[in-house]
């Protein structure tokens, strides 16, 4: 018998296999060209492009920009806290620069000692104060002496520039101011200003403040004293002599 019998072999099936292979590959082709053209598009672009992100801004995914908080350097140049600075260990909050408080007017007491002789015009005196306390307190500068009464009376001018190393009146002990009162020299019958009492308003160690006043009250004999603008002071000092020495060459 002449007839042939096409098998898995026979050249038709060859066919169909080469044309089903080729669709394979050909599938193959078009899926990996995909993928290589999405990665192309999610990759960055070549350094130098002129489309690169600026730094610091969003990622990808959206997120705000990460922020830092700087660190302060602890050498030289570095930033610290602002401290507040506190005066010298010896001052108090008046400023007087010594350990020891302001005197007050109600922890001293007074005293006026006439230093002309009798028959003499009243003019020289002594103002004497005395610590209460058992501690030491302080006198600054010179107290703002009145003639008269009233806070609208004027003050007694100074001798020169006042003191200005504070007097440290011990506890129980005692500081002086030298006073003088009346210049004029012309008698007869004029009439002169009188004053019956002089007083003393202290000033805190800064000199901005005041302490309080004091209230001299004349000597016993003496109802009243011719006062004028010739009146002088010389501020606190820690003897009756240191007082009242300039005192007595007016």
């Amino acid at each position: 018998m002449n007839s042939k019998i096409f098998r898995d072999g026979s050249p038709r099936r060859v066919l169909r296999g080469a044309a089903l292979g080729a669709a394979v590959v050909a599938a193959l082709l078009t899926t990996t060209a995909c993928q290589d053209d999405g990665e192309a598009a999610g990759s960055p672009p070549a350094s130098g492009s002129s489309s690169a992100a600026p730094s610091g801004s969003a990622s990808a995914g959206g997120g705000a920009p990460k922020t830092t908080t700087p660190t302060v350097d602890s050498g030289t140049g570095s930033s610290s806290p602002a401290t507040t600075e506190t005066g010298d260990s010896g001052e108090t909050g008046g400023g007087n620069g010594t350990k020891y408080e302001d005197c007050k007017a109600d922890g001293l007491t007074t005293a006026v000692e006439l230093q002309d002789e009798h028959g003499e015009t009243p003019r020289h005196f002594l103002l004497t104060v005395t610590n209460t306390a058992k501690t030491p307190c302080v006198l600054n500068d010179a107290p703002q002496v009145r003639l008269k009464a009233g806070n609208s009376a004027p003050i007694v001018q100074t001798l020169g520039e006042p003191d200005t190393e504070p007097v440290v009146v011990e506890g129980g002990g005692k500081a002086y101011a030298g006073l003088y009162v009346f210049g004029n020299d012309e008698g007869g019958e004029a009439q002169y200003d009188q004053s019956d009492r002089f007083t003393a308003t202290l000033v805190a160690g800064e000199g901005t403040e005041l302490r309080g006043t004091l209230v001299f009250d004349l000597p016993d004999g003496l109802d009243t004293v011719s006062v004028d603008d010739a009146a002088r002071l010389n501020g606190w000092a820690g003897t009756e002599g240191l007082a009242m020495r300039p005192i007595t060459q007016l």
